[in-house]
């Protein structure tokens, strides 16, 4: 009668069995060392895909906290301001930085409207992000064959002179996006409005509606008229040109006509009540 195979033999058994099949095929003992190495490398890169993840989640994390802190408190500065200054002590010069934080009740409603009418028009019907304006932005940059318009609305400018680099990465612009989406909805639009005014580049270290105002004519924020507020909206694309009130190019003509046209628009009604 056949005893029963121990455990021991059995384990034993199979082993000589691959061990005479891997004799007999000497190729797949090549194989070995290249489907470890390409285990080992598919290990690698899923635990990479992790790490990428957790610190963009974990850094958009603390984005969000930030735009939820300013529905109660100022910014003290921006990424944009803390840019300009690294900037300029590399180039050997003290940082100047002038900015005076006034309410938005303590705004003209002049410079509201010009602002509106000058860099996002569509200001109260969209939810951050102006579809209209960067449809046009992509057909003017097709165009004349060269990537100069952005299409950002106002709280996609905030978010990005908050948060964010000025560069013009497609990763950049939709995380300027999605922030914009949110600050929408956790701040409102009379605060973005607020901060905006508060914290735009309006000259070199000139941030905000107030030192603007005195800088370039000698007036509060809350002073200005209607001429004035076009200038001040006229130069937020180009702050650092040198332009002043008294400047006759071309370029600065053409803006402050553009603004002016739409000061009254249908648009701009609810402005600046909102």
């Amino acid at each position: 009668m056949r005893q029963p195979q121990s455990r021991a033999a059995h384990f034993s058994d199979c082993g000589d069995r691959v061990a005479n099949r891997l004799m007999a095929n000497p190729r797949i003992i090549h194989r070995i060392p290249g489907a470890l190495k390409r285990l080992s490398w598919r290990k690698l890169l899923r635990r990479l895909v992790i790490v990428v993840v957790v610190i963009t989640l974990s850094y958009h994390a603390l984005i969000l906290f930030r735009v939820t802190k300013l529905r109660h408190s100022n910014p003290s500065t921006t990424n944009l301001i803390e840019q300009r200054a690294e900037s300029a002590k590399e180039r050997g010069r003290e940082p100047k930085i002038t900015l005076t934080w006034v309410p938005y009740h303590n705004i003209s409603p002049h410079l509201v409207r010009a602002v509106l009418a000058g860099e996002d028009l569509r200001f109260s019907r969209h939810a951050g992000i102006d579809w209209q304006g960067i449809s046009l932005a992509l057909k003017k940059n097709w165009q004349e064959k060269r990537f100069s318009r952005g299409g950002s609305s106002i709280t996609q400018q905030l978010a990005k002179n908050l948060f964010l680099s000025p560069s013009r990465n497609p990763v950049r612009k939709l995380h300027e996006m999605l922030i914009a989406w949110e600050m929408e909805r956790i701040l409102g639009k009379r605060r973005i409005l607020e901060i905006y005014l508060n914290v735009i580049e309006w000259g070199d270290g000139i941030y905000g509606a107030e030192a603007a105002a005195r800088h370039y004519f000698g007036v509060s924020a809350a002073s200005l008229n209607e001429e004035q507020a076009i200038f001040l909206s006229a130069i937020i694309p180009a702050p650092l040109n040198g332009y002043n009130p008294n400047d006759r190019s071309y370029y600065l003509r053409h803006r402050v006509n553009v603004i002016r046209s739409f000061m009254n628009h249908p648009l701009l009604r609810a402005a600046p009540q909102f």
